[in-house]
Formats: structure tokens, C-alpha cells, sequence
């Protein structure tokens, strides 16, 4: 069983239900209704690791011919592809039912454009343009949405927030990780942007354009009054950190700075989700 739960991605589904909490936690009014809640996140885990199930099933020819994914379950021959595609289909099912009878439909509709968008756009357009990474920044950001729209039954600015806030911060993380790694991406024919443009120059440009636009936008929770003014000034270091980063790759574009831009998102984030938290109105209140 260790090789089917590998293929659900743990690590980042651990990820994903922490913005879905956060999108929970800013959504209800009122007492928290953890049943809810734990329908809410149970559902999303369930899709999320089906949607990243159904992924590495199709792309396990371009998966066995790179070094970082050559040891996943089913080009490893761990798992084999049929059995992976009905374990994907069956978490997909159960995810849906999952959020669709314990949650609400809003919830559900969204989890459905979340696995629809993911895997009939972004998955197929990897191996045609680079413009798959800003399709799989919309699935990629849905998590907050359907944590709000779980505890309020409708989304509203505050929901779109917590969606641009995570849309932006995709960018830099992902063009860091291309850069890294596009040896790789290039040999499974997977037209990451730095495989495009080998010198890293637009990539650069990119990452340096997206860690701008999210510093104004990770300040809207105060302006919203969401937040008080402690947070304004937690966002404003990590997005000046985040933002040097990138400001650092943009003069030295090594992959060892790419790194740098990684590391930097990966403590962003989490860090950014526990100011939000600690400052909310709706905690002091």
C-alpha cells in the first residue's frame, strides 16, 4: 500500500489542505462546525490525491525518462498503470460524493472545475507550451475557495484573496523549480519555460514580475479587515525576503539561485498562512 499512497503526493496534499483550511477558517461565522470541516478537508484530500494519482498515469512515459521521476510507483514498476488509473478514478468518486453529501454542492462544483482543469487542460498542455503553468496556477489556487465556500456557502472578495494570494505565489515557486531541473523536462519533452528559453532570462523576468505583484496583494487581508496591522508588517518582510530571492537569481541565474527562490516560497508560504491566522478579526473577535 506504500506505493499507492506515494502516488497521492502526501507531502504536497499536506499543503493543499493547509490552504483549504485557511480558506475554511476566514469563511465561517459563528463557532467553527469541525464536522464540516473534517467533511470538508477529507473530501479535498481524497481529490487531490486522485487528481495527482490520475497525473503520474498519464504522464508515466514522461516520467521514466527523468531522473527525478524515473523512481515513482508506476514507471518503477511498483504499481502498474491500470491499477493506478482505477485507485485515481475510485479517490476522484469518493472525493466528489465526499464534498458533494457532506459539504454542499457550491464546494463540490468547485472541487469538479479543480479536477476537470487539472487534468484535461494543464496535464495535456506540459508537453505543448509553456503557458501550462499559468493554467495550472487556477487549479492550482483552489484550495482557499473551497475551504470558504465549505463554511459560508458562497465566495465573496475575502475568498478571492486567499485565491490570488496563492495564484501569484505559484509562479516563482514553479519557474524555480523548471529552472532546476530543465535537463530533465527536456528529455521527457515537457515545455517548461526554461527549456523554451535556456539562458533563464524571460524565467528570470517572470519570477522577478510575479514576487512583485504578491507583495500588494498578500497586504489586501488588512485592507479587507481581515487582518490587523501586525500582519501588514509580517507580509511585507517575508514578501521583501521572498521578493530578494528573486532579486538575487535575476542577477546571478544559477541553479544554485533557483534553489534560493525554492526554499524561499516553500517557508513563505506557511509563514504567511500563521500571521494571517494569529492577526484574523475573527479570532481576537
Amino acid at each position: 500500500m506504500k506505493h499507492f499512497l506515494e502516488l497521492t503526493k502526501p507531502r504536497i496534499t499536506w499543503l493543499i489542505l493547509m490552504s483549504t483550511g485557511i480558506g475554511y477558517f476566514f469563511g465561517h461565522q459563528g463557532s467553527v462546525d469541525f464536522v464540516l470541516l473534517f467533511h470538508c478537508l477529507l473530501g479535498t484530500a481524497l481529490i487531490a490525491s486522485g487528481t495527482a494519482t490520475l497525473n503520474q498515469w498519464y504522464e508515466r512515459d514522461a516520467d521514466s525518462r527523468m531522473n527525478r521521476t524515473n523512481q515513482r510507483p508506476i514507471p518503477a514498476g511498483k504499481v502498474s498503470a491500470r491499477h493506478a488509473l482505477l485507485f485515481g478514478i475510485a479517490l476522484l468518486v469518493a472525493g466528489e460524493l465526499q464534498l458533494g453529501l457532506g459539504v454542499n454542492p457550491l464546494t463540490a462544483w468547485l472541487g469538479l472545475f479543480t479536477i476537470a482543469s487539472y487534468l484535461l487542460l494543464y496535464t495535456p498542455m506540459k508537453q505543448r507550451t509553456w503557458w501550462s503553468t499559468t493554467v495550472g496556477a487556477f487549479p492550482g489556487a483552489m484550495p482557499p475557495l473551497l475551504g470558504f465556500a465549505a463554511a459560508r456557502g458562497v465566495l465573496t472578495a475575502e475568498a478571492w484573496i486567499l485565491f490570488a494570494i496563492i495564484f501569484l505565489w505559484q509562479f516563482p515557486h514553479f519557474y524555480a523549480i523548471a529552472w532546476m531541473y530543465k535537463e530533465d523536462y527536456a528529455k521527457a519533452g515537457i515545455q517548461m519555460l526554461p527549456v523554451v528559453e535556456p539562458d533563464g532570462a524571460s524565467t528570470s523576468r517572470h519570477i522577478m514580475a510575479f514576487a512583485i505583484l504578491l507583495i500588494p496583494i498578500s497586504l489586501a487581508p488588512s485592507f479587507f479587515q481581515m487582518t490587523g496591522n501586525w500582519y501588514l508588517a509580517a507580509a511585507l518582510i517575508l514578501g521583501g525576503l521572498f521578493l530578494k530571492s528573486a532579486t538575487t537569481l535575476s542577477r546571478n541565474r544559477t541553479a544554485v539561485n533557483a534553489r534560493g527562490v525554492l526554499k524561499a516560497s516553500v517557508m513563505y508560504l506557511p509563514l504567511l498562512y500563521l500571521a494571517l491566522i494569529l492577526d484574523s478579526r475573527s479570532l481576537w473577535s
